[in-house]
Formats: structure tokens, C-alpha cells, sequence
């Protein structure tokens, strides 16, 4: 077998690039610059991205300082706000002084013109249709790489040729800094508020999403894009409209929209969880979503319609995408069920960070013990009102205990409880008492007052169902 090429970006050999932010993705492009024969100033601001860099051998020059004459491009770390709300001051001097601002997408486009991209954004689902589209594309044998904001730096990957695919989570962050890349399937799952101070307010965070669907530098002798679309929600429909539209951005691509709620003429839906491809006017029923073990809940019925457009979109047949589907194993932190103990189911929600992706999990379960709070984001808990009658108690932890108490009262029982390590055993008695339920960790709300993400959350929760398990004696 024939070991995968390392990348490399011939483009940048002999030419001064500054990278700035040295967590994963900023080492990654800054070693691949390196071994193309870039000269390479590297930046951090922070001694822990410092260390990691000196640690790689990466020389550190300081980008708050250094003449910047000449220099082909700024690698910016997503994390790093450009505009709003306020430019970094290291993207305000390349900006002054002319210097394109770019990702390491952007590198990795420029790196391998030849492979097909797919590019998958929205608010929510993102991720698990990233990852369900990688084990479909797998499946079908096809040789992919799949990464980018789902965690897997995109300048680790191989370089892959014509008939690859690179299957890429893109974040709005990242969509601002990659600037070339026209993908040959993009998928816009849906819009809602998020990230509203890094875009300027919403009218910037869906622009910055839209950026999914720009041409780029497409080859001309490609097939037309395919733009995906979730029609479930406003902002996305009307985009939806706007990008078919003669009079819009006057760019040819076919577009297709995809529900979990209503058939779609011409789409891709799946409304009573079968999922149905009307591409061609044929209503092909492909795979029944209810038994794909999963793939539980409507929100993730359309993850897979936008995953079976992608997929589609590249050459793999129905039958194949099917099968597919039916073993895909899901996502860590996504209602991950953990363990079931005397009856009593355990889901490890912990990814859900915004009160959107804690209707999901909230409209899958019923006799809910809700382990709920962690730092608030902008809108709380609202929208959350039709899920109430599911729960039979809430556990509020972390510092949005004092905002979300009012809004639970007279909506359901609810209790304050501090931490993990006081809810979880907390539930698990409640929904002992009551002989059964699911105790469900989906906190609405980002970690960081308690934790440094959401997955060491998760696996804090994890860790003491564990424990819980073990005192039991279940297996």
C-alpha cells in the first residue's frame, strides 16, 4: 500500500508568510509553510501556544513588531477576530499595509486544486453531518480526509488527488478567511443566532455563512456546484430562494433544499422520517431514518437528507448511502447515550451550547430529569417552552442558575444544584423514585464558567455515570 503524500503548498516556497495563533490549526500550517520553503513568522499571544511552537521547532517572531514588508499573507487562527468587535492588532497592521488575511482552508485549496471539497455549515448539526458524510463517502470506498472545525486540522490531512474528497466542517470564522475555495457540494443546515459580536449582529453572522456558496476558483470544466439548503428555518429558506433566483449573484449552481418537516418538491426530505430524494420528480423512498440508531430526533433526519445530498452530489448511489446510514456510529457529545442503569437512560448532550441545539435532544425523549446551565448565551433559555411538559424536574449548574431559575418557575420543578457532581446522583435518585426516565446532560449553554470546553463537560458527566454504573454493579 502506498503511503499518503504529505502536503505541501508550492505556491508560498521562498516567501514570507506570518501565521498568527499557534493553537492546532496555526502549528499545522505553520509546519506545512515550513516544509514548502516559506519563510515563516509565527506568532502567539499566549505562552502556552508559544511553548507548543518552540516545542515543533517553529521559530517565534513577535507579529505585533516585526517589518511585515513583503510578506505573502497572514495565516489567522479562526479564533481570532479580524473585524468585529474589534480587529486584532496584529489583522489591523496586515490589513494597513495591504497583506491578504487567510485560513488554513485556504491553504489547503491552494495546496490541492485537483480534489473535490464539500463544505458543511450552519448553527447546528454541523458536526454530525461532517462526520456522517465522511463514513458514507467511506463506505463507498472512496479515499477522503475529514476535518476542519470538527476538530482535525486541515493541514494534517494527506494531499489528495482527482476523485478524493476533502469533507470540511466550515465555522463562519473560517468561511470569512477562505476566500478562493468554490466546494463542489455546500450545505447551509440552518441559521440562528450565534457568534453575533465576531459578525457584526446577524445581518454579518448570515453573510458570513452565505460565503459557503461563493464560486471561488472553480475549474470551469467541473460539474455546477450543488448548494444544499435546510428550508426549516427563514433565514436559510429565503437564501435558498435568493441563490435559484435569475436576478441573484448570477452564479450557476443547482440548488436543492432539504426538510425534516414537509415533502420538498424537487428536494430531499424525510417528514415522517423515511427518507425521500425528489431530485428527478421520482419520490425514491432510500432509507427508513427510524432505524438508523443514531440518527434519533428530526433535527438529525435533516443532517442526514443534507448528508445524502452531498454525497449524491459526488457520485455515491442511494442503495450505498443507505447502508451507510444504517451503521453510522454518531458523535461523542451529541445525545450520546452512555449507559442505561435500572431502567434509567443516561444522554451525554453536553455539545448542545445554545438553547436551538437543546431543542433537539429536548424534543427526542419524554420523563426528562434535564441537567441544565453553564455560562448563558444571548436569548437563555427561549424557545424552550413546548419541551417543559416533557421534563419531570430541571437541574440548574454553573453561573446561569440565577438567570434560568425565573424562567422555570411555573413551567417546571426545578432545583439549583452547583455542579455535575451534585445533579447527575441527584437525578439519577429523582428518576429511581419515579421508576424510570432518561437523565439528560443538555445545558443550553457554554462550559467555560466550570470547564475549558464542551467535551471535557461531557466527559466529566460521562466519568460519573461511570461511577454510578460501577456502585450498581451494571454492566
Amino acid at each position: 500500500m502506498t503511503a499518503p503524500r504529505p502536503l505541501l503548498i508550492p505556491p508560498y516556497q521562498g516567501r514570507r508568510v506570518a501565521v498568527m495563533g499557534l493553537a492546532r490549526s496555526g502549528l499545522a500550517a505553520a509546519r506545512v509553510l515550513t516544509a514548502s520553503g516559506a519563510q515563516v513568522l509565527a506568532w502567539d499571544d499566549g505562552t502556552g501556544g508559544q511553548k507548543a511552537a518552540e516545542a515543533a521547532g517553529i521559530p517565534l517572531t513577535n507579529l505585533h513588531e516585526a517589518d511585515l514588508s513583503g510578506v505573502a499573507a497572514l495565516v489567522l487562527s479562526p479564533g481570532i477576530p479580524h473585524t468585529f468587535p474589534r480587529a486584532h492588532p496584529v489583522a489591523a497592521r496586515a490589513k494597513a499595509a495591504g497583506i491578504p488575511i487567510i485560513g488554513d482552508v485556504e491553504l489547503l485549496r491552494q495546496a490541492r486544486p485537483d480534489a473535490a471539497y464539500i463544505g458543511i455549515t450552519g448553527t447546528n448539526g454541523k458536526s454530525t453531518t461532517t462526520a456522517l458524510t465522511g463514513h458514507i463517502l467511506a463506505h463507498a470506498g472512496r479515499t477522503i480526509a475529514v476535518g476542519g472545525n470538527l476538530g482535525i486540522p486541515v493541514l494534517t490531512f494527506p494531499a489528495l488527488g482527482e476523485g478524493d474528497v476533502y469533507v470540511l466542517e466550515m465555522s463562519s470564522y473560517q468561511l470569512e478567511l477562505t476566500p478562493s475555495l468554490g466546494f463542489d457540494a455546500a450545505v447551509l443546515l440552518n441559521i440562528t443566532p450565534d457568534h453575533l459580536d465576531r459578525h457584526g449582529g446577524m445581518d454579518g453572522y448570515i453573510a458570513a455563512k452565505r460565503l459557503i456558496f461563493q464560486p471561488g476558483a472553480r475549474d470551469a470544466s467541473k460539474p455546477l456546484p450543488v448548494a444544499i439548503l435546510g428550508v426549516d428555518e427563514p433565514n436559510t429558506a429565503a437564501m435558498a430562494d435568493s441563490l435559484e433566483a435569475p436576478a441573484g449573484d448570477s452564479i450557476a449552481r443547482r440548488v436543492v433544499r432539504i426538510s425534516a418537516e414537509r415533502a420538498v418538491p424537487g428536494g430531499i426530505h424525510a417528514a415522517d422520517g423515511v427518507l425521500v430524494d425528489d431530485t428527478d420528480g421520482r419520490a425514491l423512498a432510500v432509507v427508513d431514518l427510524r432505524d438508523c440508531a443514531a440518527l434519533p430526533g428530526r433535527h438529525n433526519w435533516q443532517n442526514a437528507c443534507a448528508a445524502y445530498a452531498a454525497t449524491r452530489a459526488v457520485g455515491v448511489a442511494p442503495e450505498v448511502i443507505a447502508e451507510a446510514m444504517r451503521t453510522f456510529p454518531g458523535l461523542v457529545h451529541r445525545q450520546q447515550t452512555i449507559a442505561t442503569i435500572n431502567g434509567i437512560r443516561f444522554v451525554n448532550d453536553s455539545k448542545a451550547t445554545n438553547a436551538d441545539a437543546a431543542s433537539k435532544a429536548l424534543g427526542c425523549y419524554q420523563d426528562m430529569y434535564w441537567i441544565v446551565g453553564g455560562k448563558a448565551k444571548e436569548g437563555g433559555l427561549s424557545g424552550l417552552e413546548p419541551f417543559m411538559g416533557r421534563v419531570h424536574h430541571a437541574f440548574l449548574i454553573g453561573e446561569a442558575s440565577e438567570e434560568f431559575a425565573p424562567w422555570l418557575e411555573g413551567k417546571v420543578s426545578y432545583g439549583r444544584y452547583g455542579t455535575l457532581d451534585q445533579a447527575v446522583p441527584a437525578a439519577y435518585a429523582m428518576a429511581q423514585e419515579a421508576g424510570g426516565g432518561t437523565v439528560l446532560l443538555s445545558p443550553a449553554c457554554a462550559s467555560f464558567d466550570q470547564y475549558p470546553n464542551f467535551e471535557v463537560r461531557g466527559d466529566a458527566f460521562v466519568g460519573i455515570v461511570r461511577a454510578l454504573q460501577e456502585k450498581d454493579g451494571t454492566p
